[in-house]
This record gives structure tokens, C-alpha cells and sequence, in this order.
């Protein structure tokens, strides 16, 4: 079984822009859900999904590394003690920015739901780059 979901997107925005897209709770809240964090090593995040949404509705975890376009954190599901290990890595190009996310760790949970995670987890980030990309050309560019 593959442990680690792998996503790479290059947006046409400056680097600043992304990293404030990927790190400030008012951001996070706005392209993605309700957000309590900081990008501060140690810092006990939580994210609160609307009841009517669809999936989990609180993820939470810790953040371990929050270093300049460097940001991981892991990613704990409601009911579980498995961790996983979330990593967004940005890089100044000629185009924009290019965005590294990798998720890791997912062959934490045991057999056959190890590999239902990874299914979800994946196509859930194509949803969170979809969402993150709409609102970086929507919101910052209207601004």
C-alpha cells in the first residue's frame, strides 16, 4: 500500500500570497473550513467542518514545523489516536509558486482501512488544492 499521498500545483500568485492562503486561520476559513490555527511550532490546531458538510467534522492536530514556505502539522481524525503527518512545502518560480503537499503516515491505520484513508485523503486534497486555487484567482486578485 502507497503511505504517502503526493500533490504538486504551481499557482500564478506570489509566494507571500500562498503561504498567508495555507497559514492564517481567516484565510484557511475561507477557502477551506473554520480554522483555529497559527503557523507556530507547537500550536494545537483545529479545524471545525460546518454539520451539514460532508466528512469529518473536526480534524485536529499539532503543528511541527512552520519555518519560512515550509509548514507541517499532523492530522488526526474524531474518535481516532492515529496520526498522520501533513507537509506543505512552497517554491518561488518563474510562474508563480510552486506548491508541494504530502501526506504521509496514512499506512498508520490498520489493513483494509489504511487503504480506504488514502482513498479519501487523496481525492479530498485534489478537493483542497481545487478550493485553494479558486480562492487565491477569486478573492486576491479581486483585491
Amino acid at each position: 500500500m502507497n503511505d504517502v499521498i503526493t500533490k504538486v500545483h504551481v499557482f500564478s500568485h506570489a509566494i507571500d500570497k500562498v503561504w498567508n492562503a495555507i497559514t492564517k486561520a481567516e484565510e484557511i476559513s475561507a477557502w477551506f473550513i473554520k480554522a483555529d490555527f497559527k503557523a507556530e511550532k507547537g500550536f494545537k490546531y483545529t479545524f471545525t467542518a460546518e454539520p451539514n458538510e460532508k466528512g469529518c467534522t473536526v480534524i485536529s492536530g499539532e503543528v511541527k514545523e512552520a519555518n519560512p514556505y515550509k509548514l507541517a502539522y499532523t492530522w488526526v481524525l474524531p474518535n481516532t489516536n492515529i496520526e498522520t503527518l501533513v507537509t506543505w512545502q512552497l517554491e518561488s518560480t518563474k510562474e508563480g509558486t510552486k506548491l508541494n503537499l504530502e501526506h504521509s503516515g496514512i499506512s498508520n491505520y490498520e489493513g483494509e482501512t489504511a487503504v480506504a484513508m488514502f482513498n479519501n485523503f487523496n481525492g479530498g486534497w485534489d478537493n483542497c488544492i481545487s478550493g485553494l486555487t479558486k480562492y487565491l484567482k477569486e478573492l486576491i486578485n479581486a483585491g
